[in-house]
């Protein structure tokens, strides 16, 4: 069984830090999450706090050119992927895109909308939208890892 879905009302750059931080406390190798949200929501941010709580100490950045950027944490292998500019979703064959999305590493993907029908379904798909100076951020589980890791995912008051 899968499903579930939660809602928080995120108040600035700390705090979407702070929720990528708490999935990433919650999350478990093969997870395949989706980030989606018009540009500046706060994706990469929230990418970046999810680094950071798996022991990453380096910068975090948009790998908007190099449509994915690999981390290795411990034994942990991490793929940020960013497919803002992706022409067609065909071009992630070139890149050897089935050889990310492995039963022993994390996916995360800004744009996954670009990457329609070359990306595996998301375990969590992720929406983030601007909610006056705040941003409300959704997150629906798409499978039994999904729901799994959402249960286990408190980085504090839900909203709906």
């Amino acid at each position: 069984m899968s499903g579930g879905e939660a809602r928080w009302l995120v108040a600035d750059e700390n705090a979407m830090v702070a929720l990528g931080a708490a999935l990433a406390a919650a999350s478990e190798p093969g997870l395949v999450v989706y980030l989606q949200g018009d540009l500046g929501m706060g994706k990469t941010t929230f990418c970046r706090g999810f680094m950071q709580a798996l022991g990453h100490a380096g910068a975090v950045k948009s790998p908007t050119y190099t449509l994915v950027e690999p981390y290795r944490v411990g034994q942990l292998d991490v793929y940020h992927f960013d497919l803002y500019r992706l022409g067609d979703p065909a071009e992630l064959e070139f890149i050897g895109i089935r050889d990310y999305f492995a039963p022993d590493s994390l996916c995360l993907v800004e744009w996954p909308e670009r990457g329609a029908g070359a990306l595996p379904p998301a375990d969590l798909a992720i929406t983030i939208v601007a909610a006056g100076s705040s941003r409300s951020v959704m997150a629906r589980a798409g499978s039994v890892l999904g729901s799994t890791v959402l249960a286990r995912w408190q980085p504090g008051a839900r909203i709906t």
